[in-house]
Order: structure tokens, then sequence, then C-alpha cells
């Protein structure tokens, strides 16, 4: 490799980290990461009880024995309460993710957006209006021309 290709290369790696959304990838993962220890909180500490007032206090221990004798490790067991506390776990998060974070952030463009609409139609409003009073100017001369090639 040629030292005339180097700077192509990192410019080109510089170029790719910068990208707006890689960036937002990794602000993603990393606040998703500690996000995490706040949903099993709330899994374990709310969602847990109110199941265990039904029955036990964690979910993973429902499941159900396919074979006729089911004891202890014993027999072929189905784990579905593991499967449902992960699930409860996954729309816990995804609810708080879309009503704390998106919601909240596609409001906020839009808001942005129809400001941002209304400064260019402002603009624009103004910029036919002086077009308007030119053309009115230039009929005015063209009207004084013509009468007065009429007074001659």
């Amino acid at each position: 490799m040629s030292a005339k290709n180097d700077p192509s290369v990192w410019q080109g790696f510089k170029t790719f980290l910068m990208r707006g959304n890689v960036v937002d990838l990794a602000v993603a993962v990393v606040i998703g990461a500690a996000f995490t220890s706040i949903v099993n909180s709330v899994v374990k500490g709310v969602i847990n009880p109110l199941v265990g007032a039904f029955g036990t206090k964690s979910l993973d221990n429902y499941s159900s024995c396919l074979t006729s004798t089911c004891t202890g490790s014993q027999g072929i067991q189905i784990m579905w309460g593991s499967v449902l506390g992960a699930t409860l776990n996954f729309l816990i998060t995804a609810a708080v993710v879309y009503f704390l974070m998106v919601l909240p952030m596609a409001k906020y463009l839009a808001r942005q957006a129809a400001q941002k609409a209304a400064r260019e139609g402002t603009k624009e409003v103004i910029e036919v209006t002086e077009l308007e009073v030119l053309k009115e100017i230039r009929d005015a001369l063209v009207a004084q021309r013509g009468s007065g090639h009429d007074a001659r």
C-alpha cells in the first residue's frame, strides 16, 4: 500500500464513522444497555410480584410437562414462564422507548419542520409580493410611455 492511498483510506474511515446513522446507532446501543437495568428492575419489582399474586413469584417457575411424569428435572418441560417474562420485558422496553424517546422526538422534529416551512412560506410570500410590485411599476412605466407617445 502506498503512502498516497493512506490518506484516502483514513479519510473514508473517518467519513464512515462520522455519518449520522453510525453515531445514532452507537448512542442507541449505549442508551439501550443502560436502560436494560431499569426495565429489568421494573419487571423484577413490579411485574413479577403481580404475577406472584396469582402463583409463584418468578415467571421462570412456570412450565408444562410434555411427558406423563415430570419430577424435578426429569421429563421434557416447556419453560413457557421464561418466554412470558422475556416477552413482558421486551414489551415494557419497547413501550418506554416509544413513549419517552421516540414520540417526543417525533413531535419535536415535526414542530421544527413546521416552523421551517412557515419561515420559508413567509419568505416566499415576501418574494412574490416584491415581484408583483415590480410588475406593477413596469406596467405603470409602460402605460406612461404609451400615453406619452399618443400625446405627441
